[in-house]
């Protein structure tokens, strides 16, 4: 059999930071500007997502930065980790991009950077990428997710049709953690407050208990794994669904770095789906 031909490194931009904002107190939005040279640009989805490059402490590469020879000449252990954060919004025509960050402390690596980023600091990242956008022919809509969802679900609101219907929850820690989002008129997102709660408890009952509209559904569920399983099922299973009109996956799984979520993400999906799809 021939040899595979090696796989190449994805392109990585440039970014600096222009400016932050402290939105609510977990919850920071850093505005990044890539030059004009950049090859960078959005396509229609609302959850395009870009991957924020991180050094290992004390690791510095050289320059022009370039991953195939970082991977080729570092140890693993020195090669730089990445961060998939959900695209809040893209000016073109002044090049800013908005990335909205969950901050809990010094927890996990992407937050503290974001709550500590300062005004022309650079910082390196893949993308874009990205998969869904509200269906203009559907019925209705369902958006669904926690506060690593919270972006898209909010960039989605932003380009629903006019007169959509539309039933939207996201489940935050507190009346502190709500945002003011733009939505079409009649449209109101229902923030659940978790409190004391498992993670995704208040969504799930939230989505089990309604009332759907009737007609064909696009539907936008994500967040941690969780209680996405459990929707997934839910909606599949006793709603009927098909899974063409879901988008829907783990961001993070509870109890786990976000490597090793990565690592086992599509095959624990995949069981997921298996065990539905064999469940009728």
């Amino acid at each position: 059999m021939a040899d595979q031909p090696a796989r190449k490194a994805p392109q990585v931009h440039e970014a600096t930071v222009l400016r932050t904002e402290r939105l609510t107190p977990h919850m920071v939005r850093v505005v990044l500007t890539l030059p004009p040279d950049t090859a960078f640009a959005l396509g229609s989805f609302t959850d395009h997502y870009v991957k924020l490059v991180f050094a290992p402490e004390g690791v510095r590469y050289p320059e022009p930065f370039d991953l195939d020879r970082i991977r080729a000449e570092f140890p693993r252990e020195q090669w730089p980790a990445n961060r998939t954060y959900t695209v809040r919004s893209w000016d073109a025509a002044h090049r800013e991009l908005a990335v909205d960050f969950v901050v809990h402390g010094d927890e996990g690596l992407a937050g503290p950077w974001a709550a500590r980023a300062r005004a022309g600091e650079t910082v390196r990242l893949l993308g874009p990428g990205g998969g869904y956008a509200p269906d203009p022919e559907a019925d209705w809509h369902l958006l669904a997710g926690d506060e690593s969802a919270l972006p898209a679900i909010a960039a989605s609101l932003e380009r629903m049709p006019a007169g959509a219907v539309v039933h939207a929850f996201v489940e935050v820690a507190g009346p502190q953690e709500e945002q003011k989002v733009v939505t079409p008129d009649g449209v109101e997102i229902r923030w659940l407050h978790r409190g004391a709660r498992p993670v995704g408890e208040a969504l799930v009952a939230a989505v089990t208990a309604l009332e759907a509209p009737p007609g064909e559904v696009s539907a936008f569920v994500h967040g941690e794994a969780g209680f996405v399983k459990e929707l997934r099922r839910h909606l599949r299973q006793e709603r009927g669904i098909p899974r063409e009109r879901l988008s829907i996956s783990g961001y993070w799984r509870l109890g786990q770095t976000d490597e090793a979520w990565r690592a086992v993400k599509r095959e624990w999906n995949e069981q997921v789906e298996r065990e539905q799809e064999a469940a009728g």
